[in-house]
């Protein structure tokens, strides 16, 4: 019979996950170099895969005994903002289907920005629910950004529909109707957490970009707001804007506001 070309082993390998299918065993016996080199690339990507199940299953260690306990919609909370010198604190909450499965969610520092919003996407087209909440910088001001951090999250859980019955938060406390549970580095040990930062990120970093079109000199679509040598380089040339935080050092030295 004749051989198949590597081309056409390539296209049979992409549909195959069991290492004991009787074409991966045909394979090893065929002695082509292209052969083997694709076998071997197979058999590296089924080995990434499953890390990433592992990984995975790893994470849902939390949903998984919340849901053992009764409870059904268990929402995952997280903020991205505390540290910026300009832009709002933003908080997400994510209640995900037992179901749900997404290979290399994790916590958005980690993943690139272009798998960011693609997961994002994933996650709010597979959510029961979500909800984005924005504090800006001048009630960041008023109330100090851990209050306003704890305000965004509060907002975002509350704006929930269906509303949750248990809470997974990332290292924060908050007083709220429901039972939590305070994880550190949550967003690294919990999906539903996980995919929180993730929504979070992502709906910060947009707002960044756009606020980058009024203020180009600040570089928030690379900094996104962050005290970088070239945004600390400009609020000294240019003052600051009506997005920066006044009450953060360095930003309360330069009170100049421009328009």
């Amino acid at each position: 019979m004749k051989k198949l070309s590597i081309a056409q082993i390539e296209e049979k390998l992409s549909a195959i996950l069991d290492e004991t299918d009787s074409f991966i065993v045909d394979l090893y016996n065929d002695d082509r170099k292209g052969v083997q080199q694709s076998l071997a690339k197979w058999k590296k990507q089924r080995e990434h895969e499953k890390r990433l199940q592992e990984k995975f299953l790893e994470m849902n260690q939390y949903e998984r005994k919340i849901r053992a306990q009764g409870f059904r919609f268990i929402a995952g909370v997280d903020e991205v903002g505390r540290g910026p010198l300009a832009g709002p604190v933003v908080a997400a909450a994510v209640i995900l289907p037992k179901d749900f499965y997404l290979a290399g969610l994790d916590d958005s520092k980690k993943l690139t920005e272009k798998k960011r919003l693609e997961f994002a996407e994933i996650i709010k087209k597979e959510a029961i629910s979500f909800s984005v909440a924005m504090i800006h910088a001048e009630e960041i001001d008023a109330i100090n950004i851990y209050e306003a951090t704890k305000k965004a999250m509060k907002a975002a859980i509350v704006s929930l529909e269906p509303k949750p019955d248990f809470l997974l938060i990332d290292a924060m406390k908050l007083e709220t109707p429901y039972p939590t549970e305070s994880i550190i580095k949550g967003d690294a040990k919990s999906i539903s957490i996980a995919a929180a930062s993730i929504v979070a990120k992502v709906a910060r970093d947009k707002f960044m970009k756009e606020l980058s079109v009024s203020y180009p000199v600040y570089g928030f679509q690379q900094n996104m707001g962050y005290g970088t040598r070239e945004h600390l380089e400009a609020i000294k040339q240019y003052g600051i804007t009506p997005y920066h935080r006044k009450s953060f050092a360095p930003v309360k030295d330069y009170i100049t506001i421009i328009s």
